[in-house]
């Protein structure tokens, strides 16, 4: 006869062993270790099903760092099935490779969304798979180097038509290209930041693409609200150390800023980016859409 916490720790190891087993396809040890964490077995008994049966797509990740691998974290954690590209060459396909297999993506594949051709065929590898999605997530930025170091008015016509390009078309192309997938209230997510409302320094011809980004959100959840009922939103992040954010000039003095003038007198995780992404993939906003959502522990309302 088992004693009453005897019991209880019998019915919560079959739980976790029988009931949710954690599988893994893994030759990462340091990943598969952090699987049996007791902090990985919390969130796992601690996950509320927000995404069970859903599928979608993730543009961007680039690292273990990537606002889109925080986001596709989240997403997975309560359920969701994803399809991950990655920019041509074997060191990014070994990059999103490694992180995106063991938590089971189906589809892990080439895509330079500067090509419309690229975009094209991805999607269409997705559709075979998936044939519907419920979410989208872009988080694809970039400017040349020379464009966030040097004074903005130098930036020459080549470097903006490329990072507008890059930046801000490919959300639009993306859409295009999906738009026959999307099921209805499926939910698009793309990131922005506070230079794009704001002058930051440094963040020069970004800032210019990120205020075209965000007008983009606007007009896209018109379009497709209309047309699908699909919602479109962005996370506007607070500085977070990323591949993106190292090219910035500068970058240091921005996270030192940030704490003396935030209400909560921080800098934020990425992780929190990541659970904003889930609250807007999810059901539970399923009354959101052309909105930029900030997660900047409250600096964009401080205006001293």
């Amino acid at each position: 006869m088992l004693d009453f916490p005897t019991f209880r720790l019998y019915i919560t190891v079959l739980y976790e062993t029988v009931v949710e087993p954690t599988f893994v396809m893994l030759d990462d040890l340091d990943l598969a270790q952090s699987q049996t964490t007791p902090d990985f077995r919390r969130r796992r008994r601690n996950r509320m099903g927000l995404m069970d049966g859903k599928k979608g797509v993730i543009f961007g990740v680039a690292n273990d760092h990537s606002l889109a691998w925080m986001i596709a974290e989240k997403l997975h954690a309560e359920g969701a099935e994803m399809a991950f590209n990655h920019l041509p060459g074997e060191k990014m396909e070994r990059r999103v490779r490694k992180l995106a297999e063991p938590i089971g993506a189906k589809i892990i594949a080439p895509c330079d969304v500067s090509k419309d051709d690229d975009v094209e065929n991805f999607l269409g590898k997705v559709r075979e798979s998936y044939d519907k999605i419920d979410f989208l997530v872009h988080a694809i930025a970039f400017a040349n180097r020379e464009c966030l170091t040097d004074r903005f008015w130098k930036t020459n016509r080549e470097d903006f038509k490329q990072a507008m390009d890059i930046s801000v078309y490919s959300f639009i192309s993306v859409c295009q290209k999906a738009f026959d997938m999307f099921r209805e209230g499926a939910s698009v997510l793309t990131l922005s930041y506070l230079g794009s409302v704001r002058f930051v320094p440094g963040y020069n011809v970004m800032g210019v693409c990120k205020a075209a980004l965000e007008s983009s959100v606007r007009y896209l959840a018109a379009d497709l609200g209309d047309l699908r009922r699909v919602r479109v939103n962005a996370v506007s992040a607070g500085p977070c150390r990323t591949l993106s954010s190292a090219g910035i000039g500068g970058f240091d003095k921005i996270l030192e800023h940030y704490p003396t003038k935030s209400p909560l007198r921080r800098n934020i995780e990425s992780d929190e980016v990541g659970g904003a992404g889930l609250y807007l993939c999810s059901d539970l906003s399923s009354g959101v859409t052309g909105e930029i959502h900030y997660v900047d522990a409250g600096y964009n309302m401080v205006g001293w």
